[in-house]
Parts: C-alpha cells; sequence; structure tokens
C-alpha cells in the first residue's frame, strides 16, 4: 500500500466515532449552529495544497470577520526533484505529493497543537493546476472529510490567491488584484466573495514564465524568478534597452514573448554572453522592462476599476508567486503613493504556492454556507473570472 493510501485508510479506521457526529448527521455546518446561537464563533480549517510543486497543509482559525490565525503552515518543495530537468514534470509531482501529504498533513495537525477532533472542514485546492496533483489533494480530503463527517471545500486555487491578503491584512471588498505567477498574469475586480471580473490578461506568456523562461536563457538556473532577482541585483537595468509590450496603450492586457525575443536576441549580440557582468545587466534591465509594464498595465486598472464601480480602488492587492519580487513590490509602491490607494501584498512566504491561503478561502467559503459535494470533479483550468459564490 502506497503512504498515501495507507494514510486515507488511517483515517478512516481511526475516525468511526467522529463520522456519527452531528455534522454527518444533520449535513449542516459550524457557521449554521453559531448563527442560530446569535454569534460567530471561530472556526479551524485544514487546508491542502498540491497544485504544482509544493505539497503542503495549513490549518487556519478565523471567524469569517477581519484576519485570520494561521495556526500552522507546512510546505515541502520539490525543487530538487525537478531542478535537474529545468522545470516541473507533472508525473513526478503528483507520486511526491502522495508520497509525502500524509506526513505533511500530520506535521501541521501537530505543529497547530491540536487533534483532527478539533477541525470543522477541509478544504483543498481542486483546480486549476497540474491534474495528478490535484487529484491527490483533493481526493485526500474527501476521504478525510467522508469519514469524519466533516464538509468538504474544494477551492479555485486562484481564489486562495486572490483571498489571501483578507488573512492577512483584514483587507475589505471590493479590491483591485493583479494576480501574478508562473501560469496567470491577470487584473481583476475583487467585489465579492465568489465576484471576480476580469479587466485584464496576458495575450501570450504569464509573468512567471517569461521570468523562467529568461533565467534558463541567461543560464541562472530553476526556479527562475529569484534567480534573476538575486542577478538583477547586482546589474544595471539601464544597460540595455529593452521593450516595454503595450506600454503606453489602452486596456489592462500583457504580453511578455516579445520582451523574451528581445533578451534572447540581445544575448546573441554580447561578445561574451556568459560573463557574469554582462547577464547581471541583462538580468537588471529585463526586470526593469516587467516593472514598467505591469506598472503601466495597473494605472490603466485604476481608471478601469473607477468606471467599474464607480470609487478608485480603495486596496491594490498584488498575489502570486512573482508577487515576491522586490523590485516589483517597489514600483507597485509607487503608483500606489501617487494614486493614494493602499497597497496590500502578503508577506513572500504566502505569495507563492502554500496550504494557508486554501485553509482561508474554505473558512470563507464555508461562513458564507458554501460546501463542495464530495464528487466533485478536479478541474485542470478553471478560470477566476468564471467562478461564481454558489459553486
Amino acid at each position: 500500500m502506497r503512504s498515501g493510501e495507507a494514510f486515507i485508510h488511517h483515517v478512516i479506521t481511526m475516525s468511526g466515532a467522529k463520522a456519527k457526529s452531528v455534522f454527518r448527521a444533520t449535513r449542516i455546518c459550524p457557521c449554521d449552529l453559531s448563527s442560530e446561537l446569535g454569534y460567530i464563533s471561530a472556526m479551524k480549517i485544514l487546508g491542502i495544497e498540491t497544485s504544482c510543486d509544493e505539497t503542503a497543509a495549513a490549518i487556519v482559525e478565523g471567524d469569517g470577520a477581519g484576519a485570520g490565525q494561521i495556526l500552522s503552515n507546512v510546505v515541502l518543495s520539490q525543487l530538487n526533484d525537478h531542478r535537474p530537468f529545468g522545470g516541473v514534470v507533472p508525473e513526478i509531482a503528483a507520486r511526491a505529493h502522495l508520497d509525502h501529504l500524509d506526513a505533511i498533513i500530520a506535521r501541521a495537525v501537530a505543529e497547530a497543537d491540536l487533534s483532527l477532533n478539533a477541525i470543522d472542514g477541509i478544504a483543498a485546492t481542486s483546480g486549476p493546476g497540474l491534474i495528478g496533483g490535484v487529484h491527490v489533494g483533493s481526493m485526500t480530503a474527501k476521504a478525510m472529510a467522508s469519514a469524519r463527517g466533516l464538509p468538504f471545500i474544494a477551492v479555485n486555487h486562484l481564489e486562495a490567491h486572490a483571498l489571501t491578503a483578507r488573512l492577512t491584512d483584514g483587507v475589505a471588498f471590493p479590491y483591485l488584484l493583479l494576480l501574478v505567477s508562473g501560469g496567470h498574469c491577470q487584473l481583476l475586480a475583487v467585489e465579492g466573495l465568489g465576484q471576480y471580473s476580469l479587466l485584464g490578461t496576458t495575450i501570450d506568456d504569464a509573468i512567471g514564465e517569461a521570468f523562467d523562461k529568461t533565467a534558463k536563457l541567461l543560464g541562472l538556473g530553476f526556479p527562475g524568478g529569484p534567480a534573476v532577482q538575486d542577478a538583477a541585483s547586482r546589474g544595471d537595468p539601464k544597460r540595455f534597452k529593452l521593450p516595454r509590450p503595450l506600454k503606453g496603450r489602452e486596456g489592462c492586457d500583457f504580453s511578455f514573448s516579445g520582451l523574451k525575443t528581445a533578451v534572447r536576441q540581445t544575448a546573441l549580440k554580447l561578445d561574451t554572453p556568459t560573463a557574469g557582468q554582462d547577464i547581471d545587466d541583462l538580468a537588471a534591465s529585463f526586470q526593469s522592462a516587467v516593472c514598467d509594464t505591469v506598472a503601466d498595465r495597473c494605472r490603466n486598472a485604476f481608471t478601469q476599476f473607477e468606471d467599474k464601480l464607480g470609487v478608485t480602488p480603495p486596496a491594490l492587492v498584488a498575489a502570486g508567486g512573482v508577487a515576491a519580487n522586490l523590485a516589483l513590490r517597489a514600483i507597485l509602491e509607487d503608483i500606489c503613493t501617487a494614486g493614494n490607494i493602499r497597497l496590500v501584498v502578503p508577506p513572500p512566504a504566502l505569495c507563492t504556492d502554500n496550504a494557508a491561503m486554501v485553509a482561508w478561502a474554505g473558512l470563507e467559503r464555508l461562513h458564507a454556507g458554501l460546501t463542495s459535494p464530495l464528487n466533485f470533479q478536479p478541474r485542470p483550468r478553471w478560470p477566476l473570472a468564471e467562478l461564481r459564490a454558489a459553486e
């Protein structure tokens, strides 16, 4: 029996008493009980994240009003497994999730100083993502929820990123969201739970993909984002003149393929393309071009947000792995200060994939009475703008 299968078997066999709990017998949520009693009680949600190359579990506590509390947040990176291939290999990722998820969940519960009996619901990333890994996390969560009579919440990975600032900073709706990661680059108006209006998206490469491919081209290694940022910190961002795709044009869409091509062409013209200073300067020039482009698109989004909702964005929330980039944070701070808009960027550890954000998204949905059936089908694609609160 594989370790993941053994864990599911262990949960089922150890939890017969819990399976007779009021939540299974009456199909009601803890939030329904607290509402009947006239108060909102804090809930503890176990979150599971397996959508790419991090195996993660976390427990978050909150009452649905204001920021929450992270009781544990355990992340096991698979970087060493994928580094020889220069990118994430889906089958390797899925097998690693299956091998390690049981121990990661056990550690999250132990670090929270709780038992599974204290958990009020179980949330798992159920898309979008590498479908093999998504299935591992989703099936584990379903098995635990079924065995223990707990609500199961299928979480959209992008919504988890979108709501992270509410976990860390208690940001109120509405706000403008810049979602920047390895697979996504979007600007959205976040009006409420499950209410997302797409203002702009990439027409070719995602921003994280552009960082990864540039890093590979320059021989900086994997993962590309941190490698480019490190090289750029030693470089001259003005040495090479690179394009700012779509800058100055209407709308909020992004494009990075032309910039990526320009980096390649510039590298080929260098006499010593592997020289350290050349690489550092080119990395810095690339990063500067990305930041200028994103700033321009965000300024347009400020206007579109106001046209749509009738108010200036109270806050710009930057989420996703690329939001950890320090240069990007600095330029976003500048444009937000100029526009009298609050900038909220979660701590770097909560920008990259983690389970605390999944647990929080599950907590918000559970407080709203939104749970998922155990026959919910994980999705490799699940656009955030198509998500509805009723799903």
